[in-house]
């Protein structure tokens, strides 16, 4: 069985995580998830749901708990999805610092050789961030930005939110039917 960890930190977008979250329950998986503090805050604004409503969706981690077991390396995660990443997370994961659960769960997956998708949610790009996202490929994680493609004519918000996510499960290996495919 999967077992897939999902950060939300403080960027806009935190409905690309909650959709995740959504999708991969329906789906049977079993999910853990640790939001940044600025996190909770933008899913408040943003979205409405409160931790009573993200822990009906998966398994509630504390960031500041570095004694979680998605701590370690001995939990048997599938993988990692940060969704949105903020550029700040961005930097911790390319820079190796762990100082919360967020992080040291996306330092785990680098160090364990498992898949580490971040959904960066920024605009415009400045050179640092650039290069912290072109350190974070080097170290092993694969970034799927937040940017919907138009090819399968989206008619409504959750069908480019859809999209997103649709290409963070092809990342993951996972079939889904979230968005119709280019040439279908």
């Amino acid at each position: 069985m999967q077992k897939i960890v999902v950060g939300i930190t403080g960027a806009s977008g935190a409905i690309y995580g909650i959709r995740l979250l959504q999708v991969l329950q329906e789906m049977g998986v079993e999910t853990h998830l640790v939001v940044s503090p600025t996190g909770q805050k933008v899913i408040k604004f943003e979205t409405g749901y409160d931790r009573a409503g993200l822990q009906s969706l998966a398994h509630w981690h504390d960031v500041a708990d570095l004694f979680a077991p998605i701590a370690s390396g001995s939990f048997l995660a599938t993988a990692m999805v940060i969704a949105p990443c903020s550029m700040h997370s961005l930097a911790g994961v390319a820079q190796g610092i762990t100082d919360n659960l967020l992080l040291r769960s996306a330092d785990v997956m680098l160090k364990e050789g498992k898949p580490l998708i971040l959904v960066p949610r920024e605009a415009p790009l400045n050179k640092i961030h650039v290069g912290n996202m072109l350190k974070a490929i080097d170290a092993g994680a694969k970034l799927v930005p937040a940017a919907p493609a138009f090819y399968h004519r989206p008619q409504t918000v959750q069908d480019l939110v859809d999209f997103v996510v649709g290409k963070v499960l092809d990342s993951l290996g996972i079939e889904h039917t979230l968005f119709r495919r280019w040439g279908t």
